[in-house]
């Protein structure tokens, strides 16, 4: 059986106030699990750790994973922001916050949807919970931050993309564990190549996306040298 064959695709709707919704799918996109995870971080974290560990023995499935929430905080204010008028980066200035990474601003650039900026303090709770889970999971490649909302914009038009869902899943919150299918289906949909991945010019990770985007401006994906200045 190949490498792919045997892989699961987990995701994580992350919510620090009512728990974190789960869904495991298989690569055909049939659910195999679902549940929640616990709000509190120790908790999550060890939840999340036995839900990995026990499709990875054996002959059981490797999974991957697609959390929606930022990957890691920023640690200052950003210097650079994305005129969409010009199509040019231009300097941070002294009225603007500095909140946001990369790969927000390309969504965002892109009209895709609109992230909940990243700030450089102050996080919220429910960030502070996505970054102890992407923590707990370390340096694994198969580890991605994904965005629903993107998710859905850019499949609204493709019927190509299809997953079972179990209907006793969504009892709790329908909203929140629909967007844990969709970040496992668009995990799923980036591993197996029809995705993309953007962002991370600032060393502060990516978002992958289960199509490429339409009409890539391709001045916003690279992120400005060290160097640069105002045009």
């Amino acid at each position: 059986m190949s490498e792919e064959a045997r892989r699961l695709y987990l995701g994580i709707d992350v919510q620090a106030s009512r728990g974190c919704p789960y869904a495991l799918l298989d690569e055909h996109g049939e659910p195999r699990d679902a549940g929640w995870l616990d709000a509190r971080p120790a908790d999550a974290t060890k939840k999340l750790a036995a839900l990995i560990g026990c499709h990875e023995d054996g002959h059981s499935c490797r999974v991957a994973v697609g959390i929606d929430a930022p990957r890691l905080p920023l640690p200052s204010p950003r210097r650079w922001y994305w005129d969409g008028a010009c199509r040019r980066w231009r300097q941070a200035r002294p009225s603007e916050g500095g909140n946001g990474r990369h790969s927000e601003i390309v969504i965002a650039a892109h009209r895709i949807a609109n992230p909940q900026w990243t700030p450089h303090r102050q996080f919220p709770d429910w960030m502070q919970l996505g970054f102890a889970l992407f923590a707990a999971l370390g340096a694994r490649k198969d580890v991605h931050e994904v965005f629903p909302s993107a998710s859905y914009a850019l499949l609204e038009d493709d019927l190509s993309v299809r997953i079972g869902v179990r209907l006793g899943d969504f009892h709790r919150d329908r909203k929140d564990m629909l967007d844990a299918y969709v970040a496992a289906a668009t995990a799923r949909e980036y591993l197996q190549g029809r995705g993309v991945e953007v962002g991370g010019g600032d060393g502060l990770g990516t978002i992958v996306l289960p199509r490429p985007l339409p009409n890539p401006i391709q001045e916003v994906l690279r992120w400005p040298a060290p160097d640069a200045v105002d045009g």
